[in-house]
């Protein structure tokens, strides 16, 4: 697989969480907990990471990960439908 940037160092959080709400989960998980914090919203990964002391890095990387793994789920899940769908004509 393909590795895809869906978020980068300079994108916004609030940008990041409403591009793939799914990233809002794994910043939490990644000890980012004040992500509906207002100032949050327009901080970028690179600024929250640092204010947090996590390395920005990781934290995009993984962030990045569980986008990928989310959309992967949700593309096999429309394929199997297709096919049932297909099967059923």
């Amino acid at each position: 697989m393909a590795t895809i940037e869906y978020v980068t160092d300079d994108m916004t959080i609030g940008e990041a969480i409403s591009r793939y709400p799914i990233a809002a989960r794994a910043l939490m998980e990644c000890g980012m907990g004040c992500i509906n914090c207002p100032s949050a919203q327009m901080e970028t990964i690179v600024e929250a990471a640092q204010v947090h002391g996590l390395a920005p890095d990781l934290i995009r990387k993984y962030v990045n990960f569980r986008i990928a793994t989310v959309e992967e789920m949700q593309a096999n899940a429309n394929a199997e439908s297709d096919a049932s769908d297909a099967d059923a004509e």
